[in-house]
């Protein structure tokens, strides 16, 4: 398994980037508060660095992230299996209709013109659905995980000396270049995951094995009654 479920698709692409976005503006406008509130005085020693993260990538990189990931890929399996099961009917469909074009009765090509627009009409609403559950499963990971990448970023700002953080992964980013020297966002990843540890799946202890019946000895084995 792989990151890409956390991947956004085009339909969840727009909404998930501004999920992001804003709570890479929140972190920004906090840090700037807590530097207004106490900025050194001009000709001070104070470092005033400027760092760069992807987001999105940060996100998808944690242990949590890869195995939120794996976890929506085994949870919409099955759909996505149905949904190109579906699709393969369709085109099985639609080949049968131009390889028999002009040789099938008005009948026969009515009723798999029909069944192909059945067809059609059915892959398109379960593709609706499946798309925006997936989308909101994806968002709610998200948003999980980026408010406690903030808290992570928050700390890292205060401790390093930083009055801005900007996220490269953001709708409209201003940064044209970035130096790999001010990019945190391997920094973040690594305390992200010692701040937020992925517990490890408790493995299933074996049930202890039936006993035995115990065997009875055959009738000609069991002792006589005494007469």
């Amino acid at each position: 398994m792989n990151s890409r479920m956390l991947t956004p698709t085009r339909s969840g692409c727009h909404a998930t980037i501004i999920r992001t976005a804003a709570l890479a503006a929140a972190f920004l406008l906090a840090t700037a508060a807590v530097w207004a509130q106490g900025s050194p005085a001009a000709g001070s020693s104070a470092s005033n660095k400027v760092g760069v993260i992807d987001v999105r990538s940060a996100i998808v990189s944690t242990a949590e992230g890869k195995l939120a990931s794996a976890e929506l890929q085994s949870q919409f399996a099955s759909r996505q299996t149905e949904l190109e099961n579906l699709n393969k009917q369709l085109n099985d469909l639609r080949q049968r209709l131009q390889a028999s074009q002009g040789k099938l009765s008005p009948d026969e090509e009515g009723r798999l013109t029909q069944q192909g627009q059945r067809f059609t009409q059915q892959l398109e609403r379960k593709q609706t659905e499946y798309q925006e559950d997936v989308n909101a499963a994806q968002g709610e990971v998200i948003d999980r995980i980026g408010r406690k990448l903030v808290d992570v970023l928050d700390r890292y700002a205060r401790e390093n000396g930083y009055v801005a953080i900007f996220d490269s992964s953001a709708q409209n980013s201003p940064i044209l270049y970035k130096s790999t020297q001010i990019d945190i966002t391997q920094d973040i990843v690594h305390l992200y995951d010692q701040a937020y540890p992925v517990k490890a799946a408790a493995t299933p202890q074996p049930k202890p094995a039936p006993k035995p019946a115990a065997q009875q000895p055959p009738p000609s084995a069991q002792p006589k009654p005494q007469q």
